[in-house]
């Protein structure tokens, strides 16, 4: 497997191997699975099938024992997590007294190394610090949230190293011999973070390990029924208003979409029912960069805030075709990050002066 090893600017790079993170695992007695807020497939499946992968290995010796391993989530969680999490041992955290008294040996972050992504949970994170490691693919994150970092920015998701340490954890020759209660969820993140095998962040080592993992009985069809069509009303009318808020700038390359938080009253959606809305924006020919601009409070992401500070979620994505723009990098500017064709970030700034500067600096990197 590919890995980053060279820091960049920031210093976000491997600084250990899975096969380590799988030997300094197995000396621990309580691990909590930590996500970023706002949990999407990625988050969920890679953080289940690392906490199933830690208990089966626990219970598989000559002696069966308790869970060692428990995942955490908080912000808003899209509406089929309780499907595929189950009866595995997790925590919805809705506010930081929920876990003033917990207490671990050593913790995971999986899918984000980013301070600001895991703000609500961050001084109890500090509070662990030395026995932190992260498991990611993103292009940036911040050194200093771990001393065990393996980072592989070749992955299309999260899920595919979190696989291998599976794997390792579970003593497996390859994935393909995974439990399928480990498969499943490992299976979800690879095919939601690259929109069920459309995106161009699909390579022959995706292709690899979603085969592996099928070979274990997981049901593709079913999965996508559960996920992907299982919409409520309110999202769909939600998507109306993002729709209908769409406006085109560049020569009609640009599309930015607004939600306000009238939309959600109005419509009844929740904050998790915008994920994936700027791919519609993306199947008109003339674009080449999406943007969703949503208006939303500070707590929703357990940010701290002064009373009536603004807060716009910028989520971006652009097409795989020559002289697009790398949204990373715009996104970069805000504070945030991601991947070239999907980034996101979070401003204290009004949706409309958020749009202006988006707009400014997309244009600045238009064809870098």
């Amino acid at each position: 497997m590919s890995v980053s090893t060279k820091a960049g600017k920031s210093g976000w790079a491997s600084s250990t191997d899975l096969k380590s993170i799988a030997d300094w695992l197995r000396t621990k007695n309580k691990v909590v699975v930590a996500t970023h807020v706002k949990p999407d497939g990625d988050a969920v499946g890679s953080s289940i099938a690392l906490v199933r992968a830690l208990n089966l290995s626990r219970a598989s010796g000559a002696v069966s024992l308790p869970p060692v391993a428990r995942a955490w989530y908080f912000g808003p969680r899209p509406s089929w997590i309780k499907r595929i999490v189950g009866d595995t041992p997790s925590l919805s955290i809705e506010s930081v007294s929920d876990i003033e008294h917990e207490s671990a040996d050593s913790v995971v972050i999986v899918d984000t190394g980013s301070w600001i992504q895991v703000e609500m949970i961050k001084p109890w994170l500090q509070s662990h610090g030395s026995e932190i490691a992260v498991v990611d693919h993103h292009a940036q994150g911040d050194p200093d949230i771990a001393p065990r970092r393996y980072v592989d920015t070749s992955s299309a998701a999260a899920a595919q190293p979190v696989a291998e340490l599976c794997r390792l954890i579970l003593r497996k020759a390859t994935l393909a011999e995974l439990p399928k209660e480990v498969a499943e969820p490992l299976y979800l993140g690879i095919a939601t973070d690259t929109g069920w095998f459309k995106h161009s962040n699909v390579t022959p080592a995706v292709l690899r390990a979603a085969a592996d993992l099928l070979s274990t009985g997981v049901d593709h069809a079913s999965l996508f029924v559960n996920i992907e069509q299982r919409e409520r009303l309110p999202r769909l009318k939600l998507l109306g208003r993002s729709l209908d808020s769409l406006e085109l700038f560049d020569q009609n390359r640009v599309a930015v979409m607004t939600i306000r938080k009238k939309d959600y009253a109005e419509t009844g959606a929740q904050p998790a029912d915008s994920g994936g809305f700027a791919d519609h924006a993306q199947t008109l020919e003339s674009v080449f960069v999406t943007a969703v601009l949503t208006e939303a409070d500070p707590a929703e992401f357990g940010m701290s805030s002064k009373p009536g500070e603004a807060l716009t979620k910028i989520s971006l994505r652009s097409k795989s075709i020559p002289g697009s723009v790398d949204v990373n990098a715009v996104a970069k500017e805000f504070g945030g990050g991601g991947h070239v064709r999907a980034s996101g970030a979070k401003v204290n700034l009004p949706v409309e002066e958020t749009k202006k500067r988006l707009l400014e600096i997309i244009r600045k990197h238009w064809g870098t």
